[in-house]
């Protein structure tokens, strides 16, 4: 008999999904035109607490929209977390805009809200926060700045369905919020992605520009615009999951509840952040691994753990290290200035690992992977 496989995330597909997407089959709406795309996208907005949901293809594409419906372009510059995934700031590069890096705080893993305001120019336009494998920024401080100065805020919510802070629903606290839902985030249409805002000009400008901004005039555009839609297909497996959301989200907790408990006491493995005013939703269960305490790196650890049937992954790499950006730096005057260094954002991704987070994972699961973590510490 084989030894089970722990895949890092896998989709969890337990509700209505099979009934809604065979309704589009049956009924041949199964393209970018539909009932579940619109039911999809009020429900999600209602779960955010805003006014607006714009369903798009992606995540990635989600933050694009939001930064040209904002009207941010060439010469500009929004404020980018470097501990980020490529998505973060590649958005700002396709709008003609030019990310600027700062660097995390360990406490969190998130942007550093006391770098921030060093940062800002003339050029600035927005503050692009990301919500770190599900946990919430420190958003006071960053909305303080963000009012002195006359910026948007974005929030890169990725990671962070359902997640609070200070009593507020992340996606709720910026001017627009984008969300994802590729197969390992807590909800999922296999590829899909979600604006959300209370600003109506905004939503119908993202709506417009998803569809090639076509004019009342067929074929006649007054605009640039993109081919960004979602399918009705991954709106009706968007809202069966949607319907599910907070059992998916206790599991992630619970998950990190049950992981805490087998690890906490391990001397080199430091356990994910989880602020007194925050819900951690946990989309990633992450830990940081001291060297020279466990007896091993965290990548070998990673090589260590796949030998044993457990996938695991590394933490981003930190943006203002990408080699594709420095190339280009003196040749594209969208690529970012490498002036400074960000050591946090460096000290993360060479010690930092997540184990298996998947909402279907069960108690004894996470106790073979803990304890098979805590045997391989020499």
């Amino acid at each position: 008999m084989s030894k089970k496989f722990y895949q890092v995330c896998e989709p969890f597909l337990n509700g209505n999904e099979s009934k809604y997407v065979n309704e589009c089959l049956k009924t041949n709406w199964i393209s970018s035109s539909g009932e579940y795309i619109e039911k999809f996208e009020k429900k999600f907005a209602e779960f955010c607490n805003v006014k607006y949901g714009v369903g798009c293809c992606n995540g990635t594409v989600a933050l694009h929209l939001a930064i040209e419906a904002l009207g941010i372009g060439f010469g500009d510059e929004v404020i980018v977390p470097s501990f980020s995934m490529i998505a973060s700031s590649n958005a700002v590069i396709y709008s003609g805009a030019k990310p600027v890096f700062v660097d995390s705080e360990l406490k969190t893993w998130n942007m550093n809200p006391s770098k921030i305001e060093e940062k800002i120019t003339s050029k600035t336009k927005a503050i692009m926060v990301m919500h770190t494998y599900g946990h919430p920024c420190d958003m006071d401080p960053i909305i303080k700045i963000a009012r002195k100065h006359n910026l948007y805020i974005i929030e890169d919510a990725a990671e962070a369905h359902g997640a609070m802070y200070k009593g507020k629903i992340i996606g709720s606290l910026g001017d627009v919020a984008c969300f994802s839902f590729y197969s390992n985030k807590i909800i999922t249409t296999g590829e899909g992605g979600m604006i959300v805002t209370n600003n109506e000009k905004v939503a119908e400008k993202m709506r417009s520009k998803r569809s090639h901004c076509f004019s009342k005039v067929r074929f006649i555009h007054d605009d640039l615009g993109y081919n960004y839609r979602i399918t009705n297909i991954q709106a009706a497996l968007g809202l069966a999951q949607l319907e599910k959301i907070n059992d998916y989200i206790e599991a992630r907790i619970r998950n990190a509840k049950t992981y805490n408990s087998f690890l906490k006491d391990v001397d080199g493995i430091t356990l994910p952040p989880e602020s007194k005013d925050v819900k951690n939703v946990f989309w990633m269960y992450g830990i940081l691994i001291d060297k020279d305490k466990f007896g091993m790196s965290a990548k070998e650890l990673m090589d260590a753990l796949k030998e044993n049937g457990i996938e695991t992954r590394a933490f981003f790499y930190p943006l203002n290290k990408q080699p594709f950006y420095i190339k280009n730096e003196k040749n594209d005057i969208r690529y970012p200035d490498f002036k400074d260094d960000c050591p946090n954002a460096e000290f993360l991704w060479n010690n930092g690992l997540y184990l298996p987070s998947s909402s279907n994972l069960t108690k004894e699961d996470i106790e073979h992977i803990s304890k098979t973590v805590i045997s391989l510490k020499k």
